[in-house]
């Protein structure tokens, strides 16, 4: 059984981050779309989308913190 470092570790959550972040723009843009699309879903996945992309940035700056040379 294989032992995942930390960076590993890091990579496969901010690939599950980018695959949900995908997933709910596709959603979003399927419910503004639809003629009778559910405007408060439709904000609460948004709001839900910005919440990831937080997410992303945080796994990413853990990741690939800035180096001042």
């Amino acid at each position: 059984m294989k032992v995942m470092n930390q960076d590993e570790l890091l990579t496969a959550e901010l690939g599950e981050l980018r695959r949900q972040h995908r997933a709910l723009d596709d959603e979003i843009t399927a419910l503004s779309e639809s003629p009778l699309g559910d405007q408060l879903q439709l904000k609460r996945l948004k709001k839900r989308k910005l919440r990831l992309k937080d997410e992303i940035t945080q796994v990413k700056d853990k990741l690939y913190p800035d180096i001042i040379a």
